[in-house]
């Protein structure tokens, strides 16, 4: 159907607000944030370190977040609206979490961070090539880039927890790289 075909709230339901948008964002970050804290005095010490990392990763984007949204250069485009990404469903969905259980799987956690932060990527991705111009956009092309680095990382660090010899039956590694 065309854009013209459409009725207003169709044309609406396909927009969200940058204020919607960011306390998504927010949601997502501190959900990531409290999971990954609250994860890793439960995992192996094979990938505590890994864990702890990434709830300061998230903590780092949530106070940006926040901090965002009262900044005057942004809070002008608060009310403006924006294309809802195709990846935003996904997105919103990943602020429920799964249980892992009291000792979680290596692998098992790292599908999950690779899960995030693939999701991230393709929502930052999609926010940059349709927020306004300025610090907003650079803000989304930032968090993409940084989203793509973090799930490359965890890439590398799959293939060799799946690849060198496996999980072992109770979920832990004797080896990953040193980092």
């Amino acid at each position: 159907m065309s854009e013209i075909g459409k009725s207003g709230r169709e044309q609406l339901e396909g927009k969200k607000s940058i204020a919607e948008i960011l306390d998504v964002a927010i949601s997502f970050e501190k959900t990531a944030r409290d999971f990954y804290r609250d994860l890793a005095p439960k995992v192996s010490k094979n990938i505590r370190w890994l864990v702890e990392d990434l709830a300061i990763e998230e903590q780092g984007h949530y106070d940006l977040f926040k901090s965002l949204k009262s900044r005057p250069d942004i809070e002008t485009h608060l009310s403006s609206e924006v294309a809802t990404p195709a990846s935003d469903r996904k997105f919103s969905d990943a602020v429920l979490l799964p249980d892992l259980g009291d000792s979680p799987d290596d692998q098992e956690v790292l599908r999950y961070a690779l899960y995030r932060e693939h999701t991230a990527m393709e929502q930052y991705q999609s926010l940059a090539e349709t927020a306004p111009d300025g610090a907003l956009r650079d803000l989304f092309r930032f968090l993409a880039k940084e989203e793509t680095e973090h799930k490359n990382e965890l890439e590398k660090l799959y293939y060799e927890v799946v690849h060198s010899g496996g999980v072992s039956g109770n979920g832990t590694r004797t080896v990953l790289p040193d980092r």
